[in-house]
């Protein structure tokens, strides 16, 4: 089943001008370090997005890195370039629907972590002006979401095996493990041997290169249900020669940049499933595009995650409410991450391993902004250009 564009209601009755645009910094510590193949993360410095137009108030989340390491943003290339560029094209300037936010932005290239940070505070803004959930005005079906839990490379087997059947008694339906050279098939064959029926999948967040395909296919004995983007970051061909190597399927992450790549991506066999960031791809829009490009072709689908807060994961449920996401996302409790989230009620996974779909006004959340002010490290106020250092 396919959402169509007339399902949606990405639009306002009226336009509204965007009249300030806040970029609220905090830093949060993790609960436990998380490791992948690029780098070790403690904590996260956070900007969230908030965006005022005409007595209404959205929230959105970037999820850039403080390195380029995931991508070539950092959280402060985006800060910058939504002062400089995105916030001047959308200040004072009347908008109604998600597509003219868009068309705003058209002419800059790149930044899709500070584009989606926008767009996922416009999107919030007009549910709530719209008096819906923004699960509803995407179109989405479900009222829960199944969800899988992404765990990081740890310091031995031993911690990693504890992990896995914590995460499990919890009720995580899928478990996903990061590799790289040197941690994978000794990981999975110990993994196979505690757990061998559940569902089980690797990252390696483009840790090889072709060269290791022998390697690779090594791991088709441990019966998972995706490689994810094993090769270069933003590859497709050599993806397309190793799934002709491997029986597992691959999915991508890094690599699908847009609907058009996607499509590529598709055509040129380079992955049989496909992991969806908005915060990858730009925002909603060019998520929505590839959410109907897959749910055309039968294409698996799922939602990634970034270590998000509550706010960023409230948007993740609401899209992958949507028909075409078809296997558990990574959209774990508020409490995986972080000890306190900021939210007023931490996002909950059921021991069915389900998240309920906020069901409302906007995110459906309740953001505990008290909280996010004690944490703040900095701020900014684009159109009422006041900054408040901390």
């Amino acid at each position: 089943m396919t959402v169509t564009a007339s399902a949606r209601s990405l639009a306002l009755p009226a336009p509204v001008t965007i009249d300030c645009i806040e970029l609220r910094l905090l830093r949060l510590e993790l609960v436990r370090p998380f490791e992948t193949s690029f780098g070790r993360t403690e904590s996260r410095l956070i900007p969230l997005v908030v965006l005022h137009a005409d007595g209404l108030t959205g929230w959105g989340e970037i999820v850039a890195l403080e390195e380029p390491l995931f991508n070539y943003e950092t959280v402060r290339t985006a800060c910058v370039v939504i002062e400089h560029h995105f916030a001047p094209a959308l200040l004072g300037a009347a908008f109604r629907a998600l597509d003219d936010v868009g068309v705003a932005l058209r002419r800059f290239r790149g930044h899709p972590m500070a584009r989606a940070g926008l767009e996922l505070a416009w999107v919030d803004l007009m549910a709530r002006a719209n008096g819906q959930s923004v699960s509803q005005v995407l179109g989405g079906v479900r009222a829960r979401v199944e969800v899988g839990v992404s765990l990081g490379i740890e310091a031995t087997f031993d911690a990693l095996i504890d992990l896995v059947a914590e995460h499990l008694a919890q009720g995580y339906r899928r478990i996903k493990v990061k590799i790289k050279p040197g941690w994978d098939v000794d990981v999975l064959r110990r993994i196979r041997a505690r757990f061998p029926s559940i569902l089980l999948s690797v990252d390696a967040n483009a840790a090889y290169t072709l060269a290791d395909a022998d390697h690779l296919a090594a791991l088709d004995a441990y019966a998972l249900l995706m490689i994810e983007q094993p090769l270069a970051h933003d590859d497709l061909v050599d993806h397309s020669v190793l799934q002709g190597r491997v029986r597992t399927s691959l999915c991508l992450d890094e690599s699908i940049t847009s609907q058009r790549v996607a499509r590529h991506a598709l055509d040129l066999g380079s992955c049989r499933i496909i992991n969806m960031k908005m915060s990858r791809v730009g925002g909603y829009g060019e998520a929505l595009a590839i959410h109907d490009l897959c749910a055309a072709r039968s294409v698996p689908l799922w939602c990634g995650g970034m270590l998000e807060t509550g706010i960023g994961r409230a948007h993740n449920l609401a899209l992958a409410s949507l028909p075409g996401f078809t296997l558990p996302g990574d959209i774990s409790a508020s409490r995986r991450y972080y000890a306190r989230d900021v939210l007023a009620q931490p996002i909950e996974v059921a021991p069915d391993g389900t998240v309920e779909v906020p069901a409302g006004l906007g995110i459906g959340v309740e953001i505990d902004t008290d909280y996010i002010e004690s944490q703040m490290v900095d701020r900014l106020e684009v159109g009422r250009r006041r900054r408040v250092a901390r």
